[in-house]
């Protein structure tokens, strides 16, 4: 419940995904489950775990029913009732046209010095999605929903455990290329220096003054980068955690959301029309317009452009059409 989750699936292998309905159907016909059944799995060394399995619909269902378009909860009432999936016409796996990023939001702001690492209990009280074609945007939108914005400059805060270090550095890699400045304590600022990512070295908490706390508090750090492990770093990460939140600053605790976030600075500058969901694309990958509504030549028309995790109001009067029906070469002039 209080994980973020993407649909669809972009790091699953397709035969753990296979191996995963399998399971499922065979769990779901061994039980005798007539409706909705949850089911947790994890994969380890190219192996897939059942965690546990539980008889009844969990926090993901309104999620799902609304990346997919079918409500779940009323086929399972009717399933319930006596009438099968193949009467209410779902004989296949439900299928999404454009990317879903689900994010849990917390309440942690009300609890000053509550810390937002997350553990077996439950402590999100609600949830947001960000929709896009382009897994980054949606990505960054659901982070936008849920009250923090990804900053396009500034400092940025990156410190994680030994185990993580070569994991963070391609990403770190990025931070740098787009201009962000990296701070980073004593052993990850060593990594990524001695792995060619100029990094400035910061003091923990423990260790002198000014400090990654201070830094927050004075609103020099824009987004923290932090991986914990063992005793006195949970101490010291904790007081960290506690302080970002405090003063919004959004903190990304595993490398997967890591990745997540990068992926949602983008580069190219995305235009999208009001009214449309399909953006087309101005930048390292031109992309033609694919909205389904019409650009009246000499006439202005509004826009969202999306420049890095932002949108910004855009308006724009087409000079040209393209030549031919796909052909990205329209001449276009814009201000906003």
């Amino acid at each position: 419940g209080d994980s973020a989750m993407v649909l669809p699936t972009y790091k699953i292998t397709a035969l753990h995904l296979e191996t995963i309905r399998q399971h499922t159907r065979r769990l779901g016909l061994a039980l005798g489950v007539k409706g909705l059944m949850n089911v947790q799995y994890a994969i380890k060394n190219d192996l897939v775990y059942v965690i546990e399995v539980n008889p009844r619909a969990s926090r993901t269902t309104p999620f799902v029913s609304k990346a997919t378009g079918v409500p779940l909860a009323k086929v399972a009432a009717r399933i319930m009732a006596g009438k099968a999936l193949a009467q209410q016409g779902l004989t296949e796996d439900l299928q999404v046209n454009r990317i879903f990023v689900k994010e849990s939001v917390f309440p942690f702001l009300k609890f000053p010095g509550a810390d937002i690492l997350l553990g077996p209990e439950m402590k999100s009280t609600g949830e947001v999605m960000g929709i896009s074609n382009d897994f980054g945007i949606a990505f960054a939108k659901s982070q936008q929903a849920a009250g923090f914005t990804i900053p396009t400059s500034g400092n940025v805060f990156i410190s994680v455990n030994d185990f993580d270090k070569a994991g963070v550095l391609p990403h770190a890699k990025e931070l740098h290329e787009m201009g962000l400045h990296i701070l980073a304590t004593r052993g990850t600022a060593e990594y990524l220096n001695g792995h060619g990512v100029p990094a400035e070295m910061i003091f923990k908490v423990l260790e002198g003054r000014p400090n990654v706390v201070d830094l927050i508090k004075d609103g020099k750090i824009r987004i923290v980068f932090n991986t914990p492990l063992g005793g006195e770093s949970f101490y010291d990460d904790g007081a960290i955690r506690k302080s970002a939140v405090l003063h919004n600053v959004l903190v990304v605790t595993t490398l997967t959301a890591t990745a997540a976030t990068v992926h949602g600075w983008g580069g190219d500058l995305t235009i999208f029309q009001v009214n449309s969901a399909f953006p087309f694309q101005l930048g390292r990958s031109r992309r033609p317009h694919r909205g389904g509504s019409t650009l009246l030549h000499g006439l202005e028309h509004e826009f969202f452009a999306w420049r890095g995790p932002r949108f910004e109001p855009l308006k724009i009067r087409l000079l040209q059409m393209p030549t031919e029906v796909g052909q990205d070469n329209a001449r276009m002039h814009g201000e906003g």
